[in-house]
C-alpha cells in the first residue's frame, strides 16, 4: 500500500514539474500575459482540468512557490524558543535562506542559474505577475502583521504590529528586487550571492538598531537643518500687487 501511495506521488509529482516546465518555456517565449492555461494544457499533453487540479491560477505556475515562503517564515516565528525575538527569529530565517544557499540563488547548477535569469524575465516584463506579486506580498504582511500582533498580546488590528509587519517583509522584498536588477544587469551568479548576504545583514541590523542609526535616521536630522537665506526660495508676491 505504502509502496503503491509512493508511486502515485512521484507521478504527480512529474505531472506538476512537466507542466512547469512547460509553462515556463511558453512564458519566456511568448510572455506571460499572451500565454493561457489551454496553451499550457496542450504544450504539456495534460487535460485542462488537469492543469487546473495542479494550479487554479495561472501565476500559481510562476509564484506557487511564495506559499511555501509564508508558511516556512510564519512557523519559524511562531516556534522560535522563548528567548528569541521576533526580529531575531526573522533575521535567522533569512539569514538562514542565504547561508544554507537555498533556492535558484543558492545554487551552483548552471541550469539552476539559467532558469533564474529565465524567471526574472519573466517576471519582469509581465505587469500581470508584478501585480500579483505585490499582492502575494501585502498577503504575506497582513499575515505576519496578526502573527507579530497575537505573539505580543495586542490587537490584530495594532498599528506597531502593522508597522513591524511591513519592515520585515520589506527586507524581503527589497532583497528580491536587488536580485532582479543585478541578474538583468548580467551580474555574475555567485556576486550576486555575496552581495544578496551583504546587503541582507546590513538591512537587518538597520532594523535591529533602529533607524536613528541608519543613513534614513541621518537624512532626517539633516532636513530639520535651518536653510540659510540664500537657500531659501523667494516668497512670492501677493496676488494684485505691483
Amino acid at each position: 500500500m505504502s509502496t503503491e501511495l509512493g508511486l502515485r506521488e512521484r507521478k504527480k509529482q512529474q505531472t506538476r514539474t512537466l507542466i512547469v516546465n512547460t509553462a515556463r518555456e511558453l512564458f519566456a517565449e511568448h510572455g506571460f500575459d499572451h500565454v493561457t492555461l489551454a496553451d499550457v494544457a496542450k504544450a504539456a499533453d495534460v487535460s485542462e482540468g488537469t492543469l487546473f487540479n495542479y494550479f487554479p491560477r495561472k501565476d500559481d505556475l510562476v509564484f506557487g512557490n511564495m506559499q511555501t515562503f509564508q508558511e516556512r517564515l510564519l512557523r519559524a516565528i511562531h516556534e522560535r524558543p522563548a528567548d528569541e525575538s521576533i526580529l531575531a527569529a526573522f533575521r535567522r530565517f533569512v539569514l538562514g535562506i542565504q547561508e544554507r544557499r537555498g533556492g535558484l540563488l543558492g545554487s551552483n547548477d548552471q541550469q539552476a542559474q539559467t532558469m533564474l535569469a529565465t524567471m526574472t524575465r519573466i517576471v519582469e516584463t509581465s505587469p500581470t505577475l508584478l501585480a500579483r506579486e505585490s499582492e502575494i506580498f501585502e498577503h504575506c504582511t497582513n499575515a505576519l502583521a496578526e502573527l507579530i500582533a497575537s505573539e505580543t498580546g495586542k490587537a490584530p488590528d495594532n498599528v506597531e504590529a502593522w508597522v513591524a509587519a511591513n519592515a520585515l517583509i520589506g527586507v524581503h522584498r527589497a532583497l528580491v528586487a536587488s536580485v532582479r536588477r543585478q541578474v538583468l544587469a548580467g551580474t555574475e551568479h555567485q556576486r550576486i550571492r555575496r552581495n544578496i548576504l551583504t546587503q541582507a545583514k546590513r538591512v537587518l541590523d538597520m532594523l535591529e538598531h533602529g533607524l536613528a542609526d541608519s543613513t534614513v535616521g541621518a537624512a532626517a536630522k539633516r532636513s530639520r537643518a535651518p536653510s540659510s537665506p540664500a537657500s531659501m526660495p523667494p516668497t512670492p508676491a501677493p496676488s494684485g500687487s505691483t
